[in-house]
């Protein structure tokens, strides 16, 4: 909406006479709007954006959208968090889906030849993936702005969507042996590391439980986590007929990743939080 005034004059002979001062506003006939399938996000994902673009007025063609595709300086560096996904472009008129239309990935991304029917509508459905400048810190957030411009249209139209990193744990394990090669009777360890890249740590109420079936089975064994010595039963399970091992519910804890952002180029690292747990037996 815009708002425009107006005065008139009056001249007669030499004299000049002005007349009041009227105020009105234009009421855009375009509206449009941005919505994620999804509101929140996890590092390297994939978000599918909706923009939707209404007319009420005349029809309107060769417009443009254009999708700053999250730009930000809030780190005092200038920042693009995401991309467009090549080639996932989709463009409906009311309903109808259309050839696809001109996109230029940017930053900013610029999708151009938009028609609009009068008193009808466009949606179009992409896909940006995020990247490195993309907070996975918990409260993180990425807020991509959209503006519709082109003939017809008095002032940008304009629609913004946020969407935050999810706050949970990520685990992920690897399995190392020592020494690869052993003769019978000799002792042999197994670690288990732990890594945690989630912005939140994974607590006993994550249930977290490792499971292995040793092959060859082991005997006598010691086992610690985080280097402090483990009980049977309490800490874990060993089944000395099956060489079945696991661990008690909860017992494996990890604390959350540490996230930190370079002041220089604003992108974001992560360190992930570990966990180490070790069995000795003998072959």
């Amino acid at each position: 909406m815009a708002t425009f005034t107006n005065q008139a004059t009056l001249s007669y002979g030499t004299n000049v006479v002005n007349s009041n001062i009227v105020t009105g506003e234009i009421v855009e006939a375009v509206s449009v709007s941005k919505t994620a399938l999804l509101d929140t996000y996890r590092a390297d994902d994939t978000i599918t954006y909706v923009v939707g673009i209404t007319n009420s007025g005349v029809a309107l063609t060769g417009l443009t959208v254009t999708d700053d595709l999250g730009a930000n300086s809030a780190s005092g560096v200038a920042v693009v968090p995401s991309a467009y996904a090549d080639g996932s472009l989709r463009y409906y008129v009311n309903g109808v889906l259309q050839a696809t239309p001109t996109v230029t990935p940017g930053p900013p991304m610029t999708v151009t030849g938009i028609s609009l029917p009068a008193g009808g509508n466009a949606i179009l459905v992409y896909q940006v993936t995020l990247n490195e400048y993309a907070s996975p810190a918990e409260g993180g957030t990425v807020t991509n702005t959209v503006n519709v411009t082109g003939a017809g249209i008095t002032s940008p139209v304009t629609a913004s969507e946020t969407v935050t990193a999810v706050s949970e744990p990520s685990l992920t394990i690897t399995k190392a042996v020592n020494p690869s090669t052993v003769s019978d009777n000799q002792p042999i360890t197994y670690t288990f590391l732990v890594q945690n890249y989630g912005n939140q740590p994974a607590t006993e109420t994550e249930n977290a439980v490792i499971r292995d079936s040793f092959d060859p089975i082991l005997t006598d064994l010691t086992v610690t986590f985080n280097g402090a010595a483990w009980t049977e039963t309490t800490d874990y399970t060993y089944n000395t007929f099956t060489g079945e091992f696991t661990t008690v519910a909860g017992k494996i804890t990890v604390p959350a990743a540490t996230v930190t952002q370079d002041p220089a180029t604003g992108a974001y690292t992560v360190v992930p939080g570990t966990a180490t747990l070790t069995v000795t037996g003998t072959v």
